[in-house]
């Protein structure tokens, strides 16, 4: 049978699109590459004039190598072409598809407004996952680049995490669902995330922020307002598959409320978001007049020293033990420290000490920042010498 003349034209433009795409290695490593041909076989099955294109398909396919990464961002990318040529012959706004799984989310401000373990594909696509605990599923479901799929991640707490993720899925409209996999945390370690979530989803929460009927331990929802939980409850789905473990089955559901999106939802703005500052280093310090330590790593018996001395030199005080916080809480109580940032370098230190203790590697005491500029000036050594037993 001959194929309308338009029809035919878009087919071999399509097919030298491909076998264009297909000859470079850019491309052949390229996850939305990779997910074009995946879109294009499933379609061939409805729609008899992508049977035409099933050789260059099939020759593509056999070329393409590991995925070295989601996008490459080429300046000319060949998968859209693609289909904005078939959607001329198909009728139908295959222009609009979304088949880049890795379009530039970094510039959409604001999404998602919080960090996390998850992994973010697509923008528009209607479909989050959680895997709870299952860190290794969320790296099996995000390889695949289901189209329906937008980002997918783990969840370990029933309080901050699931903040965290309301506050990252209502931040995007176009996510409409939510399925739970991956095994719920053990009842004995407390936090039930999975059970807690379902319990919001179909109950919401008390005045007190208390999650009803949920398992976990700690329930409660401080950071995100009653209207925010609202939202939530009625524009996203949540999908119980809590203890499915396969890939391939967390993907056919995905597949599945991909196929019933009820399109975007009304966005929600009023839930204020704590914008991060960036760090930076003291300029100054000013010294404790409380006086300063010297931490100590004695390996022959296996403990930590801290000694304590007044800002004349003299030693006041040693406290020992065989963890940091067995030190710096006698510190604290004997009122060795009177400023929060020697506080803060005292604590960073012991973390330290007892690392290298465990380890076996060697320990050197950091200065503080003001005691590099005495150090300039005098030859005492000031909690910087190599302070380990048999050094």
């Amino acid at each position: 049978m001959t194929l309308p003349k338009h029809e035919q034209k878009a087919l071999e433009k399509a097919r030298s699109l491909i076998e264009k795409a297909a000859a470079s290695r850019k491309c052949l490593a390229c996850g939305c590459f990779r997910q074009m041909l995946t879109i294009l076989e499933q379609a061939a099955a409805s729609r008899s004039l992508l049977n035409g294109l099933s050789e260059a398909r099939q020759q593509a396919k056999s070329w393409l190598v590991e995925q070295e990464y989601d996008c490459f961002g080429c300046k000319v990318c060949y998968p859209p072409l693609v289909f904005n040529s078939l959607s001329l012959a198909l009728g139908e706004d295959f222009a609009e598809l979304e088949v880049c799984p890795a379009e530039p989310v970094a510039e959409r401000r604001g999404w998602p407004p919080l960090p996390g373990n998850y992994r973010v594909l697509r923008y528009q696509a209607p479909v989050a996952v959680c895997t709870l605990m299952d860190e290794g599923l969320t790296a099996a479901v995000s390889e695949v680049y289901e189209p329906g799929l937008s980002m997918v991640g783990t969840l370990q707490t029933e309080n901050l995490g699931i903040e965290r993720l309301i506050q990252n899925v209502l931040a995007n409209p176009h996510l409409r669902f939510l399925i739970l996999c991956g095994a719920d945390s053990e009842q004995a370690v407390g936090h039930r995330p999975g059970q807690s979530l379902l319990a919001l989803r179909r109950h919401g929460i008390n005045e007190q922020g208390c999650i009803i009927e949920a398992q976990g331990r700690r329930p409660f929802l401080k950071n995100i307002s009653p209207e925010m939980v609202s939202h939530f409850r009625q524009t996203v789905e949540v999908l119980d598959l809590i203890g499915l473990v396969d890939p391939g089955g967390v993907i056919s559901a995905v597949r599945v409320c991909a196929a019933r999106n009820p399109g975007v939802a009304a966005p929600f703005c009023a839930q204020k978001v704590v914008e991060p500052i960036k760090g930076y280093p003291p300029a100054r310090m000013t010294g404790d007049p409380a006086g300063y330590f010297v931490v100590y790593v004695d390996r022959h018996r296996g403990i930590l020293s801290l000694e304590h001395y007044d800002n004349d030199g003299v030693l006041d005080a040693v406290i020992e033990a065989d963890q940091a916080a067995s030190l710096y809480i006698p510190a604290i109580e004997m009122g060795l420290i009177s400023r929060l940032d020697h506080a803060a370098y005292l604590g960073r230190e012991l973390a330290r000490a007892e690392e290298a203790l465990r380890s076996g590697a060697p320990y050197i005491q950091d200065a503080a920042p003001e005691e590099r500029v005495l150090l300039s000036q005098s030859t005492t050594l000031c909690g910087t010498s190599c302070r380990e037993s048999g050094a």
